[in-house]
């Protein structure tokens, strides 16, 4: 087959699915292992993907947020491991505050037997809070629909009425100049207000998420631990700021 075919081919696998593996594509088109990763490269180096660890994922749009069941459904074996682990770093008589993300969401079955209160802008998290009796606050405000985060004037003003031992966020670009950023600016404010009324911060992120840019920064890299799961080489991150990176 020639390589443009092969290349459509992919590329409709991804528009499709989201997300991509190299070994389902094998599978399926039966091409070879090499051939695949060849045509990532190819594809990658024309922008049309990202390549990640064993396979690829769409190019970030800057401006475009992917909907909250669409993020649910990617790297969950990855994000499952980074909440456990994150979970482990909350500690009985404190106070943290849990940003909406879904990787976020993982954290809170890992803290129900935690003497402990939480906060949250996440519709999905105070439900979950809820069921296994977590003491928690949601914020109050505008409802974005798309990412199930309460945002806005009303939720910065009651958010910055607390102070919290730890926080935990999400996010899109994760970029040693750019640092950490969001698509809505709106949602950034809140984040980086969440950092500032908190004592320790943790980024949770995936490895597709190193070396994006999206369009509003919400805090340097410097300003929170960074937690990851990957193989990626995080020697340009770690001279900036501390990356714990799970080994699941």
């Amino acid at each position: 087959m020639i390589t443009e075919k092969r290349h459509q081919l992919i590329l409709s696998e991804l528009k499709e699915k989201g997300s991509v593996k190299v070994a389902d594509l094998v599978e399926k088109f039966n091409f070879s292992e090499s051939t695949i990763r060849r045509d990532l490269v190819q594809l990658e180096a024309r922008h049309c993907l990202k390549r990640v660890h064993g396979g690829a994922i769409p190019v970030l749009n800057k401006f475009v947020e992917k909907s909250y069941q669409d993020k649910k459904s990617q790297f969950i074996h990855q994000k499952d491991g980074m909440a456990k682990y994150a979970a482990s770093f909350v500690q009985d008589g404190e106070s943290i505050y849990l940003d909406s993300g879904t990787t976020t969401f993982e954290m809170i079955k890992y803290l129900k037997e935690k003497d402990i209160v939480v906060v949250t802008n996440g519709l999905s998290h105070i439900e979950a809070l809820i069921n296994h009796e977590i003491p928690c606050f949601i914020l109050g405000g505008r409802v974005k629909q798309k990412t199930k985060a309460i945002i806005g004037y009303e939720a910065l003003t009651l958010l910055n009425r607390y102070k919290f031992d730890k926080c935990f966020i999400g996010s899109n670009g994760v970029h040693p100049i750019h640092g950490f950023t969001t698509p809505d600016p709106e949602e950034a404010l809140i984040k980086e207000h969440a950092i500032k009324s908190s004592a320790t911060t943790y980024v949770l992120v995936d490895e597709s998420k190193f070396g994006e840019v999206s369009f509003t920064k919400f805090a340097d890299l410097e300003e929170a631990t960074i937690i990851t799961t990957g193989s990626l080489d995080l020697k340009a991150y770690e001279k900036i700021t501390i990356v714990k990176d799970v080994k699941i």
